[in-house]
């Protein structure tokens, strides 16, 4: 079994930065693509950005040039830093990972960004 939590999530006005954590537990990820995805209010889930097991990471169109995913193999954690954020970047952010057939996901932690 895989546990995620996220952290970092809150209120930050337009233009603004912050840097939410995804710490597993439960066995060592270090192989697999970890990834960040997003929900608003009455909106499906959307990708954000993904990152794989060597440091390679995609992107969004919608977040590329401002959204920076990594990962810490040692910690077990992957990191998102979203800077310049925008009132659409609102939403609850997940992260996911995919291990011996099965889809993990955390409990979320919401971004709120104000105009």
């Amino acid at each position: 079994q895989v546990q995620l939590v996220e952290s970092g999530g809150g209120l930050v006005q337009a233009g603004g930065s912050l840097r939410l954590s995804c710490a597993a537990s439960g066995r060592p990820l270090s192989r697999n693509v970890m990834g960040w995805y997003r929900q608003a209010a009455g909106e499906q889930r959307e990708w954000v950005a993904g990152v794989t097991s060597v440091g390679s990471t995609n992107y969004a169109n919608s977040v590329k040039g401002r959204f920076t995913v990594s990962r810490d193999n040692a910690k077990n954690t992957m990191y998102l830093q979203m800077n310049s954020l925008k009132p659409e970047d609102t939403g609850v952010y997940y992260c996911n990972t995919f291990s011996d057939g099965q889809t993990y996901w955390g409990q979320g932690t919401q971004v709120t960004v104000s105009s």
